[in-house]
């Protein structure tokens, strides 16, 4: 059984920093891609940063510049660094990973809330 598990949210006033990690266990074959997406109230949830297991990186247009993703395959953990945060950053941020066990499928972790607030 493959299981996500987000850590590193809280509350952080405008421009401020925060680190996500993501720890990934279970009966991995291995893992394609890792990244993190996130749901304002309201909206719909939005990729925010993908990365492959060659490190090729992906970013969304509102946190280029802002936030770095990185990945320690050997402990399978994706980090999501958080520079200069925002009000509008304020979102559940979840954990995605593109893995191989017996098949190939998404998973999902539980969320990890953000709130940027002064």
């Amino acid at each position: 059984q493959v299981q996500l598990v987000e850590s590193g949210g809280g509350l952080v006033q405008p421009g401020g920093s925060l680190r996500l990690s993501c720890v990934v266990s279970g009966n991995i074959l291995s893992i394609r891609a890792m990244g993190w997406y996130r749901q304002a109230p309201g909206k719909q949830r939005e990729l925010v940063a993908t990365i492959t297991s060659g490190g090729t990186t992906t970013y969304a247009d509102s946190v280029k510049g802002r936030f770095a993703i990185s990945s320690d395959n050997a402990k399978n953990t994706v980090y999501l660094q958080m520079n200069s945060l925002k009000t509008e950053d304020t979102a559940v941020y979840y954990c995605n990973a593109d893995l191989v066990t017996f098949i190939r499928r998404n998973y999902w972790g539980q969320g990890t809330q953000v709130t940027v607030s002064s």
